[in-house]
């Protein structure tokens, strides 16, 4: 029989698909991005600046804090791993008021912010680690990630785009940017997607179903 309402039964159907999606994109960043990534490391020198305002930024942070900080980055990161997030966020808070330019406590605390849904302070840490790391796409999946829980799916497919160029093998990259392409209706590019997804990681079950959705 059908339903009296047909907008009401149009809105709920829009509504029980982004959810779970929103979810499964929560799911790849906080279950595929390690807190503790030991490559994402600070660089103050970064080239975007003149050689004067780094010199004056990197001063601005002694030796001293920025070794505190390190030591508040690491302890967040066994907290937020053990699941004590609350604790691993006031140590991530530390080390950053320590360091602002520890990228990896930008990055975790980043990572907490998006598991409780604070996507607007999440995305501003994701960037501020992605300027600090240009290069690296971790950042990027997580910034994307907050982007498509917040409905701004061109900004998500950007960084998508950028983090598959940075790190073409990671699977989960591929299964997001198919996602966020089947949401921008581009059944072309999320197939493309979800099929190098499949090829790196061929039990990848959300890519697999996403290619059968777009037919790929």
């Amino acid at each position: 029989m059908a339903s009296p309402f047909p907008e009401r039964g149009l809105a709920r159907r829009r509504r029980f698909w982004r959810q779970p999606l929103a979810l499964a994109l929560t799911g790849i960043a906080l279950c595929g991005c390690s807190f503790d990534l030991g490559s994402l490391m600070p660089e103050k020198d970064k080239p975007q600046e003149t050689p004067k305002a780094a010199a004056t930024a990197e001063s601005a942070v002694s030796p001293g804090s920025v070794t505190e900080a390190a030591s508040h980055t690491a302890k967040a990161q066994s907290l937020a791993k053990s699941g004590d997030t609350a604790a691993a966020l006031d140590e991530f808070n530390r080390a950053v008021g320590l360091d602002p330019y520890n990228a990896q406590a930008l990055y975790g605390r980043a990572l907490i912010y998006q598991g409780n849904n604070q996507h607007d302070v999440a995305i501003a840490d994701f960037s501020a680690a992605s300027g600090l790391n240009p290069q690296k796409a971790e950042p990027l999946l997580g910034r994307a990630t907050s982007y498509l829980a917040l409905g701004k799916i061109k900004e998500a497919t950007a960084d998508l785009d950028e983090a598959s160029e940075a790190d073409p093998h990671n699977a989960q990259i591929w299964t997001a940017r198919g996602q966020a392409y089947e949401r921008l209706g581009d059944k072309a590019k999320a197939a493309a997607s979800y099929n190098k997804a499949v090829a790196l990681r061929p039990r990848d079950d959300t890519a697999r179903s996403g290619l059968a959705r777009v037919g790929g």
